[in-house]
């Protein structure tokens, strides 16, 4: 008994440097990021911001741009979290930078820069990682190095796995109103599990 004590407090321990600050009922949190998090193919209601506000309770601020680069969305952010002061952030982005074979280097450097920038604010983060640009491909490696080096929760898995999921997509790269709904709940669920919600 004792053994299994140690064991489920070294795991707990081991969570601890990812965990976010339960957030209060008023909070806000902002989506941010390009046509995934904007909500392409389909209607507002059906973009994961929106899912991801009816499943949370929480008012869920989309802040998607299609086609936006993380230059673009680098010198963005600090007008967007400016005006809607947010409690946690969902950065979703990078996805038009590996399409069009930017230099992955420069896309790391950007999503950091808003990392440092929303935690300058007190602002927490939460990561999306999006896959290389390879049939069946995971997540890019640098969404996971971003994660471990300033302790953020990131939902590494859920894109990859719906990109190779035609029934969930309304283009090549897009997802449909069920994919949305999954991509929200997976969000969802990370948010739980790391202590936000």
């Amino acid at each position: 008994m004792k053994m299994w004590l140690i064991l489920v407090a070294l795991l707990l321990s081991g969570c601890g440097d990812t965990q976010l600050q339960a957030l209060s009922p008023g909070d806000v949190i902002v989506a941010f990021g390009d046509s995934l998090t904007a909500g392409k193919g389909v209607s507002p209601e059906h973009a994961y911001p929106s899912v991801l506000s009816e499943i949370t309770g929480k008012k869920v601020v989309n802040a998607g741009i299609s086609g936006e680069t993380t230059q673009e969305g680098l010198e963005r952010i600090a007008s967007v979290l400016d005006k809607e002061d947010p409690a946690l952030l969902i950065l979703f982005e990078g996805g038009n930078d590996i399409l069009r074979n930017q230099d992955l280097s420069k896309t790391e450097a950007n999503l950091d820069a808003m990392i440092v920038m929303a935690k300058e604010r007190g602002i927490q983060v939460a990561l999306v990682g999006l896959p290389r640009k390879a049939l069946f491909s995971s997540t890019a490696k640098f969404y996971n190095d971003l994660a471990e080096s300033h302790g953020l929760p990131i939902e590494d898995e859920i894109v990859a796995s719906l990109l190779r999921k035609p029934k969930m997509k309304s283009d090549s790269v897009h997802f449909n109103r069920n994919g949305y709904r999954a991509l929200a709940q997976a969000i969802a669920d990370m948010l739980k599990e790391a202590g936000a919600l």
